[in-house]
């Protein structure tokens, strides 16, 4: 998942002569307080507002010297306060730095909501002679007019003033999501050590009864994907699942309410039927009807495969309870793995051993340095907002050209997911890009080896080519090209192709080291991993389009005629083949009903991408250096300053098709 604010970078200071100077030192140094961190933010704000005030002034021609220029290091400074807070407001343990992001997260917003409305500075960008411009420039002031149009720029001021008081209350309603999410951390508790039976021994280990002989277990993926996944107790598994389809429930349904109806109401101001048409107007898509019909054929191809995968997960359990007639959602794990075991021969408790946090990490990273020809280095002196995070810096022939962090096991009132968080987007010659990893994944516990699900190693390879994305398209000459800019139905598929590398038995045993012995995971364990891996390929796919018609569904119509728990229960019926359990309400724990708003469909629109994109690599030799250098400089470093297709088809050859996601789909039938 990727994560991103309105804009992105570093803080860049007066040189003297008006222009900006590098300050490439870790974005945390000589942070202690939240009075430290708000100065540092508001003296960026202080910084913008000076440029913006230079370029309105601005009576000469317009030019991309005396204006893009201008306009460009406004954003430098916006988004580096914005990224930078609001990382901090999802990971930073203490309350104070946190409820201090939140607030500047909405300076930062609001300043950005009225550059955006900004109709002077409009008519200074269109007015710029572009003719000795190169083709990046022209397509960066193409690209940034139209998002200006898209604000309502061109709206009277009566329209403006409703969109930024609209804006507004967005990032306050969006803060409150995210916030009862983040703090609502559910428990349930096993009644005793029998109740784990299924589990692996390790994760039993960790689990210590309390003085009542119960044991606590959480709605964090290190307990929950283990119990969904193991637990002989269907009472436990259904308990968890309650719990965890409840989070930030009751709290959330009015806040999501508010938070469609708002951005219901945005769209009209600025003359799109719904939000839906408004937010895909810019993405490859271009609109919400081709998102629909692209949910919609994805839905199709997979459909009669989870119909047959159903079935032999019914037949399954019908092996424990002769008189079953279907398979509940807390079941869907359990019985899979079953199927898994019995069909393919198959035990995940088999490879978690191979799997100890720490040697996954350094594999993660040894792969990529080799494939992408870059060193990654420990900075043990970098400051960081806590104990456990690790920060690291990528050189390039000598020289460092990227900085990320690395927060990546759970603890409390941090960001439950996983996703990388942009702190500072890198500008040639002026700034390095600057990244996080937050992640929650079992280990950082003194004694505990972490041992991960391979679900968990697929997840850090996704990030972490998320994290890529933004290091190696951080050179660009302007901010709005550069790090992950490109279009947003685009994004997934970089993350999504370095996922193929987790599932590569030569590369999966240059680290995967057995916790105890040191041997290296056997290359038929692998085998039988990925074909294990295939069963329930049909019913992933429908259940993805089901969080995609949801998103899409709660943006695409009046805001009055959204009811969520009413979609919630007739979309799950309708592309999954599991029934809605009453008293489940998973819409308030969705966060991309915020940050992906209508375009969740971008998962699977990314995959079909990615899956032709990995066509071009020799799966017998995955680690060649020649299509990755390719892939690098075709699909990577050029950042934003292209469209995706053009992208595309730079490293393709051609226009991008179905025809290699129609292959994955059908294999191991």
């Amino acid at each position: 998942m990727l994560m991103a604010l309105l804009f992105g970078v570093t803080m860049l200071v007066s040189s003297g002569n008006g222009l900006p100077v590098a300050d490439d030192t870790p974005f945390f140094a000589n942070i202690h307080t939240a009075n430290d961190f708000t100065k540092r933010q508001n003296e960026r704000l202080t910084r913008a507002q000076q440029l913006l005030d230079e370029l309105v002034a601005v009576k000469e021609k317009h030019s991309v010297d005396n204006t893009l220029k201008l306009y460009d290091n406004i954003l430098v400074e916006l988004d580096a306060a914005a990224s930078q807070a609001g990382l901090i407001e999802q990971v930073h343990p203490d309350s104070a730095m946190r409820a201090t992001s939140e607030k500047i997260v909405q300076q930062v917003s609001a300043f950005s909501t009225e550059l955006s409305l900004n109709r002077t500075v409009y008519d200074a960008l269109s007015a710029m002679n572009l003719g000795s411009a190169n083709t990046e420039t022209k397509f960066y002031v193409e690209k940034t007019l139209r998002s200006f149009r898209l604000s309502g720029v061109d709206k009277d001021e009566a329209i403006r003033k409703k969109v930024k008081e609209l804006n507004d209350e967005l990032v306050l309603i969006g803060q409150d999501f995210s916030r009862n999410i983040r703090e609502d951390v559910r428990t349930v508790y096993a009644n005793n050590v029998a109740e784990l039976d299924g589990l692996p021994q390790d994760f039993i280990a960790l689990h210590k009864p309390e003085a009542d002989g119960k044991i606590k277990l959480t709605i964090n993926y290190p307990d929950a994907i283990p119990v969904f996944t193991y637990a002989k107790s269907e009472d436990l598994r259904k308990r968890l699942y309650m719990e965890y389809n409840n989070r930030a429930f009751p709290k959330n349904i009015d806040v999501l309410n508010k938070l469609i109806a708002k951005r219901y109401e945005l769209a009209q101001l600025l003359g799109f039927p719904n939000y839906a048409a408004l937010v895909t107007a810019d993405k490859m898509v271009a609109n919400e009807k081709n998102a629909n019909d692209f949910i919609e054929k994805i839905a199709s191809a997979s459909n009669d495969r989870m119909k047959r995968e159903y079935q032999v997960l019914l037949g399954r359990k019908k092996q424990d309870v002769a008189a079953a007639t279907e398979v509940t959602p807390w079941e869907s794990g359990y019985y899979s793995e079953l199927v898994r075991k019995s069909k393919y021969d198959f035990d995940g408790q088999k490879v978690r051993p191979y799997f100890p946090y720490d040697k996954v990490k350094q594999g993660v990273l040894d792969v990529t340095s080799k494939l992408f020809d870059v060193q990654f280095k420990r900075n043990t002196t970098a400051p960081v907002w806590d104990s456990s995070v690790e920060c690291y810096e990528m050189y390039e022939n000598g020289t460092m050209t990227g900085r990320f962090y690395l927060d990546m096991h759970p603890r409390e009132n941090k960001y439950n997911h996983a996703a990388q968080f942009a702190i500072r987007t890198g500008v040639s010659g002026k700034q390095i890009p600057e990244a996080a990893l937050i992640c929650n994944f079992p280990g950082g516990i003194k004694g505990d080896a972490g041992l991960m699900e391979h679900g968990d190693v697929e997840t850090f390879f996704h990030e972490f080519g998320h994290l890529l994305h933004h290091l190696f398209a951080g050179k660009q000459q302007w901010i709005g090209l550069s790090g992950i800019s490109t279009e947003w139905d685009f994004v997934e598929a970089p993350s999504q192709m370095l996922e193929e590398w987790a599932w590569d038995a030569a590369t999966l045993q240059s680290f995967a080291k057995h916790y105890q012995t040191g041997e290296a995971i056997p290359a038929e364990l692998v085998q039988q991993m990925r074909n294990a891996d295939e069963f329930g390929k049909g019913m992933q796919v429908r259940n993805q389009m089901y969080y995609a018609k949801l998103s899409l569904s709660c943006y695409d119509r009046k805001a009055s005629e959204v009811n969520t728990n009413e979609l919630v229960k007739t979309l799950r019926e309708r592309y999954t083949p599991y029934k809605y359990i009453e008293g489940t309400h998973m819409q308030t724990s969705f966060g991309h009903l915020d940050g992906y708003s209508a375009i969740y469909y971008t998962y699977m629109w990314s995959l079909v991408i990615s899956k032709d994109l990995f066509s071009k690599f020799d799966t017998k030799n995955i680690m060649a250096s020649g299509a990755a250098k390719k892939y690098r400089e075709t699909i990577l470093a050029p950042g934003g300053s292209k469209p995706a297709a053009v992208l595309v088809k730079n490293f393709l050859g051609r226009e991008f098709s179905f025809e290699s996601w129609k292959k994955w789909l059908d294999e191991g039938e």
